[in-house]
């Protein structure tokens, strides 16, 4: 494994660091405050090219490699870029257009991929329902053939950017009584009828990114709108896990380092007892808790980029210890940072308190904590 990155790679991450903290930065407590989506922001992500980075420049690209593709979530963290936006753009990006690029047909592809990497249109992706959350398989929307058309029918639940979707990849079973075998994946546009959305969930964290439930009731669609084969929807669900396990970890990594060193800036300016509280034990060791935490969740989650930019098949048992790891194992070091901040940590204006809440939502979205630990003591 190469652990180094190119001189070009961190010339391109400065890059992005410098124009999130001019471009989006300024406006993240204005949205974290109202619980509003920073639409100007992913619009301004778009125009830099960080919503389609890794598509070829034929679909509007840049022709990234995955780990510079994961080094740009990184830097978004690291600059200062809340949770909720960089998790809309995870699903934007890798679970709907990057779906529907890897697997699309060519039609597809110059259909929506282009304005998604532009960020001309938003995309979320449709899986989890109110029944069926890590268990993909018990999942009870239908798709049902008639003629020339597909007719769905269920609902799905915890859906980033679903309010806001103009292009919604859903996953519905074709063939119920098959279980994995029998879903499969479809393309549904905002407008179509039978297709709504509820209101946006109050969430504890991540206020910025739109999160509501997909209705769909005698919802026709073309049957051309199906992605990929039928009853190979689970099998592309699966592939997408080779993202969420790293790029969509990857501003958390970036934000390992930014409470990092917010918390050491304030811990050399804090003065008690007549010397600043850096000068103290305790406080280096909780600053040495979170460089720990830094360290080795990078190393975790550019192991996984790393096996996916050789084209290697994904290494299960190392993608559920990065996602647990970076999941689990994030909320001590910024505890660690709310307490060197003392009473200021618990309030809003000093960031802390909202990266926790944030951060909350990581051994929960995208398959538990105990799942995979579940899935570690299976492969050991």
């Amino acid at each position: 494994m190469e652990f180094g990155f190119t001189r070009e790679q961190m010339m391109f991450k400065k890059e992005v660091i410098k124009f999130a903290k001019k471009e989006i930065v300024p406006r993240v407590e204005e949205h974290e405050l109202s619980g509003t989506f920073d639409m100007e922001s992913f619009r301004k992500m778009g125009e830099f090219g960080l919503l389609g980075m890794h598509f070829p420049e034929e679909y509007g690209g840049q022709g990234a490699d995955v780990v510079t593709t994961v080094l740009a979530g990184e830097a978004l963290g690291e600059a200062g870029v809340d949770g909720g936006l960089t998790l809309s753009y995870g699903a934007h990006t890798f679970l709907c257009a990057d779906t529907i690029f890897c697997h699309g047909t060519e039609a597809q592809k110059k259909k929506y991929v282009p304005r998604l990497a532009r960020g001309e249109i938003v995309g979320c992706m449709g899986l989890t329902e109110p029944d069926a959350g890590s268990d993909v398989a018990s999942l009870k929307t239908t798709a049902e053939k008639k003629g020339d058309r597909y007719v769905l029918n269920g609902s799905k639940m915890f859906i980033t950017n679903g309010p806001l979707a103009d292009v919604a990849l859903v996953y519905a079973k074709t063939d119920p009584a098959k279980r994995h075998e029998g879903i499969s994946a479809f393309i549904v546009e905002k407008g179509t009828r039978g297709f709504s959305t509820g209101n946006p969930l109050k969430k504890m964290g991540c206020r910025t990114s739109a999160t509501s439930e997909l209705f769909f009731q005698d919802c026709e669609i073309p049957a051309e709108n199906m992605v990929g084969k039928e009853g190979h929807g689970f099998l592309m669900a699966m592939q997408t896990v080779e993202w969420d396990r790293s790029a969509l970890l990857a501003p958390m990594v970036g934000v390992a380092k930014y409470v990092l060193e917010k918390s050491a800036d304030y811990a050399n300016k804090r003065v008690q007892f007549g010397k600043t509280i850096g000068e103290f034990q305790a406080t280096r060791h909780k600053l040495a808790n979170i460089r720990i935490f830094y360290e080795a969740a990078r190393l975790l989650v550019y192991r996984i980029a790393w096996f996916k930019s050789q084209g290697k098949p994904l290494n299960h048992l190392a993608a559920a210890v990065a996602k647990l790891f970076v999941g689990d194992w994030s909320l001590g070091p910024v505890n660690d940072a709310i307490l060197i901040h003392g009473g200021y940590g618990y309030c809003h204006e000093y960031i802390m308190e909202g990266v926790f809440r944030d951060n909350r939502l990581a051994p929960l979205g995208g398959g538990t904590s105990d799942i995979q630990k579940m899935i570690i003591s299976r492969m050991m």
